[in-house]
């Protein structure tokens, strides 16, 4: 899911001492933080990411002692050169500033172990090639400000300069950016509205999982999901997930605990039978759905944002994959089927 924001971004928190003489915020943050050029920090500066006492500053702006600072940045990247490759991509939106992509389940968003080539970013090297920022910038995660899992299809949003790179992570650190997500889950929900605020953290035991914590609020990291009930098909619901926060897996994990795991999620257990029989011929007829639709049911719907240099409020919108719809139409035609015979 493109939950991953938090894992992206740093925040860094600097007290001036006593001594401190006047200095320019810019060059009093190039001093302290590794590898931040002073362009970098200008950048992060205009789009309202660094804070004197809680309060947005010029460039200009000179810390005396007393002050605090703080500073949301990109984290340091751990991977150089990554390889520019011809992959197409479903550009829904492109202007000086930014893009918005219509990712294909299947495609990786960031190179990992096992995926060093053939991901998005390799993708969005080759696009930003003759993009100034690029040239000579070893970035392994060129514009990436969000992510959204391999399998999981939609929309995301891409920066193409370091302005805008700061100003949009800027309103995913606010939880201002809008998601909407749809997701095909087992079962039906008790109600048609809700919103599920569990804690989500690294599964204790299973490294690559996330799990809730719903005792304690020290365990985890405050996780909300807002869901809406768009269909009830008995057996399985489509539901409208409106992210407030953008934790690793939060849907998925969430709507596991709800008793509701997105259909054919393998890793949080929606790739079995959770509602209806074990017979033989709706067995079958639940393998040819999951036949269809070979990946978890969840597509990022929509996404909102104020745009980084004109502050146009902008809203884009893409339709359900042809994999995720023939699967909910499968169902559909199921259920109905179902009714004749009552």
């Amino acid at each position: 899911m493109a939950e991953l924001e938090e894992e992206l971004f740093e925040h860094h928190r600097y007290v001036a001492d006593p001594g401190q003489k006047p200095l320019r915020i810019d060059k009093f943050l190039v001093i302290r933080i590794e590898r931040a050029t002073r362009n970098k920090i200008q950048n992060a500066i205009l789009a309202g990411t660094v804070l004197v006492d809680g309060k947005k500053v010029k460039p200009n702006f000179k810390i005396k002692p007393g002050h605090t600072v703080t500073i949301l940045l990109p984290k340091p990247v751990k991977e150089k050169g990554i390889r520019a490759q011809n992959i197409p991509l479903d550009i829904v939106f492109e202007d000086d500033d930014l893009l918005i992509i219509n990712k294909p389940p299947g495609l990786v968003v960031h190179p990992g172990i096992g995926n060093h080539d053939g991901t998005l970013v390799n993708a969005l090297a080759y696009h930003f090639r003759d993009l100034p920022v690029m040239k000579g910038n070893q970035s392994d995660r060129p514009g990436i400000v969000h992510r959204i899992d391999k399998d999981t299809s939609g929309l995301m949003l891409v920066a193409k300069t370091d302005f805008a790179m700061s100003h949009l992570a800027k309103q995913f650190f606010d939880h201002t950016i809008h998601r909407r997500y749809q997701a095909l889950v087992w079962g039906e929900l008790d109600s048609d509205e809700g919103t599920l605020s569990e804690n989500i953290g690294r599964h204790p035991r299973n490294r690559l999982e996330m799990c809730t914590f719903p005792e304690g609020e020290e365990e985890g990291k405050r996780s909300v999901t807002h869901y809406k009930v768009l269909e009830r098909l008995y057996y399985v619901s489509l539901v409208e997930c409106r992210l407030e926060t953008g934790r690793t897996h939060q849907i998925r994990v969430h709507m596991k605990y709800n008793g509701n795991p997105v259909f054919n999620d393998e890793r949080y257990g929606g790739d079995r039978i959770v509602k209806g029989t074990v017979y033989t011929k709706y067995r079958k007829f639940v393998e040819n759905c999951m036949a269809l639709l070979p990946r978890q049911g969840l597509h990022a719907k929509s996404i909102g944002f104020v745009h980084p240099t004109t502050n146009e409020e902008m809203y884009f919108e893409s339709d359900l994959p042809e994999d995720m719809q023939s699967c909910l139409d499968k169902w559909r035609g199921y259920v109905a089927g179902r009714k004749d015979k009552v």
